[in-house]
């Protein structure tokens, strides 16, 4: 947990390097669209856009592990349920033998 917290710092500071670094105006041009903007703040945002469509891309796959997840979930209560009341018959069967022998 620490070694995240201490990577997630290292990587800020050099993302705030990048920044300092890169601060020279470039110009867009997306189809009739232009836009002006940091070089920093520009990749910046292509990045953005980059792990917001690979999650989007992911997201059926997690949500077809949730439900998944959910429907073991739900098998292994049922499953918990019917060997409880295995195991309660069991004993009450034994107890039942127990008293007619005596």
């Amino acid at each position: 947990m620490i070694f995240f917290l201490i990577l997630g710092i290292i990587l800020g500071a050099i993302s705030v390097v990048f920044l300092l670094q890169n601060i020279t105006v470039v110009t867009v041009a997306f189809l009739t669209w232009q836009i002006q903007g940091s070089l920093a703040v520009v990749l910046f945002l292509a990045i953005l856009c980059g792990a917001i469509m690979a999650l989007l891309f992911l997201l059926p796959s997690f949500i077809s592990d949730a439900l998944y997840l959910s429907a073991i979930k739900k098998r292994k209560k049922e499953l918990e349920d019917e060997l409880a009341d295995t195991k309660h018959a069991l004993e009450n069967a034994t107890s039942h033998t127990e008293t007619s022998i005596l």
